[in-house]
Order: C-alpha cells, then structure tokens, then sequence
C-alpha cells in the first residue's frame, strides 16, 4: 500500500438548510490491518449523491455523527484474508468517503468488478454503478418504457438523468425531453446528449414548458426533483402514463413535507401509475444492465458522463458542488496516486 496513514470525513454537525463545509471534517487515522474473512481496499473514485444530503438528517438509517460517511465506492485490494478477494483486485463497495476500508465479499453489496476491457473506471460509478442501475430500473421495470413512447426527465443533466437519456434512447424511445437548471446544461442535453428538447427551468411554470416541448404529451416521466416538477409531468402524462418516482431533489435542503401537487386527482382521471424507485430493490439487474450497456460504451455510442473533482480532500466541496447542480453527469471524486 502507498501510505500507512488513512483519511475519512467525518460528519460532525447536522446540517440546517444546505450543507456547510464546517458540518464536516477530515480525520486521519492508521491504516486498518484486515481480520479473518476481511479485505483492505485502497479506494480509487469515490461517489457523492443526493441521496446523502437526507442521511444527514439522522434518524433511522441515517448518518451517525464523528463516523466515517457512507458512500459508493471503487477501489483496488491492497491485502486479503478474505478467501473470494486477492490483491490487486477491483471492487465496488459502500465504504466510500474514505481513503482505505475493510470489506467483505457479498457483505454491503459489495463485489468483484469485471473490469470490461475498453471501459473507463468511472463507468462502474455512473452508468454501469447506482446511476445507472436506477435509470434501468425506472425504464425498465417500474415504468416498463415502450418502442415509441415519449419520456420526460427531470434534473436531466445529473447522473440519473444522463443515464435515463442514454438508455432511453438505446430502448427505442420516441421524443426525449429533460429539464436542468441552465442555458448551458439545455445546450448539453440537445447538443452532447441526443435528448429532442429540454428546458431550463427557472424560464417558467414546467407544465407549460414541457407541453412547448412535447406538444404531443408524454408516457412516461423520470422524476429526480419533485415538487412542481411532478405537477406539471402530471399534466403532460397522457392517459395510462407512468411515473417512475426516483429522487425529490428540490426538497433535499428545506421542506420535506410540501403541499402536494395541485392536479394530483388527474392521476385518478387519467389512470395514471406513480411509483417509487429504489435502487438497492434492482441488485439483481446488475449483469443485465451491463449486458445491454456495455457493447455501447466499448463502441462509443455513450459515454460516462461524468465530472470528477481531484483529490480526496474535495469531497465535501464535490458533495457541496453536485447538490447546487455544477456537475455535468455524475459527480465523482478521484483520489491522488
């Protein structure tokens, strides 16, 4: 191994609104040796998520205080005295936020990665790591996405968003539209990305945007911000369409209890499905997500997309960065060495 000093960050504060850098703190401590059925990973791409920001709150299942932070994670064994990992290699585990980790093969959702050859290691962080399994998942299974059919996707520039544009389109989806937070994130999705339409939202009420875009309406909705998102993807759903509920990231830094969406009966009028999307209830989707993904990124008809911040000490400012939306993609953290 490169060092025998570890490093962490710490949650130290709950936060009250948007996370502040001094809610967390870097911590130092020895190398960790493994015990029996244990392994010693050298984290290599860490991950930061929406999903942290509610952890933070506490309760249950929340973050603990003063202990190392959560997170996906990717990294190479240094040492093993666990019999299903040796040295050298790679595995993706939850032990993120760190740089070393004792892991356990099948504990955590941890496990060995293929390492397809031609694909980049940010692939299993992104589009073939909880991102990309979310989208697949949302598509596939809970809003089961047909040849032809029109897709909205809200925060459609972020890593779900991004992965739910690609996969869209390799399942033979009719008109893509996403919404993002800017002019230049509009220009990305249209231009870079292949979506038919997009929109900044702050240019307006997004019921009356996305009927601009998608005069036709749309079936199916990927939902990764909530609030008057939802309202007006309701709006434009057509009959029977579905809502694939993902994240409700306008309600991660204030009110977790807001009114519901004014049109909420028109689910009942238009027979229309809402249903939530957890990703740890698709493990098991994983091979086929890379069966189906993975020809495409070797071929270069999709990419990771991906923002990766330098340095294990710029993980709460990466964190701090992907909530204020600064990211293209995903937001990962590569660690020095």
């Amino acid at each position: 191994m490169t060092t025998r000093t570890a490093h962490a960050v710490h949650q130290t504060a709950r936060p009250v609104g948007f996370p502040a850098a001094d809610d967390f703190a870097h911590v130092s401590f020895p190398v960790p040796e493994p015990a029996p059925g244990t392994a010693l990973v050298e984290n290599l791409l860490l991950s930061v998520d929406p999903y942290h920001r509610g952890l933070m709150d506490g309760g249950e299942g929340g973050f603990e205080l003063n202990a190392p932070l959560e997170g996906r994670a990717v990294g190479r064994v240094t040492a093993s005295r666990d019999p299903g990992l040796a040295e050298g290699d790679l595995v993706f585990h939850r032990a993120g936020w760190r740089t070393h980790a004792l892991v356990t093969l099948g504990a955590d959702g941890t496990r060995r990665l293929r390492g397809h050859e031609g694909v980049p290691l940010e692939a299993y962080l992104s589009i073939l790591g909880g991102t990309g399994l979310t989208a697949y998942a949302a598509l596939t299974r809970t809003a089961a996405l047909r040849a032809g059919e029109n897709l909205f996707v809200s925060a459609a520039a972020g890593g779900v968003g991004t992965a739910a544009g690609h996969i869209a389109r390799l399942l033979g989806a009719g008109r893509i539209i996403g919404s993002a937070g800017s002019a230049a994130k509009v220009r990305h999705l249209t231009g870079e990305l292949g979506f038919d339409a997009a929109f900044d939202y702050h240019d307006g009420p997004v019921g009356e945007l996305l009927a601009r875009a998608a005069p036709d309406g749309i079936d199916v909705y990927v939902d990764n911000v909530g609030g008057g998102h939802l309202e007006g993807a309701i709006d434009g759903l057509r009959e029977y369409g579905r809502i694939a509920w993902v994240g409700a990231i306008s309600l991660y830094n204030g009110d977790r209890s807001p009114a519901a969406p004014r049109n909420l009966f028109e689910v009942v009028h238009k027979s229309l499905r809402l249903e939530g999307v957890l990703v740890r209830n698709h493990t098991n989707l994983q091979d086929e997500l890379e069966g189906f993904l993975v020809p495409h990124l070797r071929s270069g008809r999709i990419g990771t997309d991906t923002t990766v911040v330098q340095g294990f000490e710029h993980t709460v400012e990466a964190f701090r960065g992907m909530l204020k939306g600064d990211n293209l993609g995903k937001m990962l953290v590569r660690l020095d060495g």
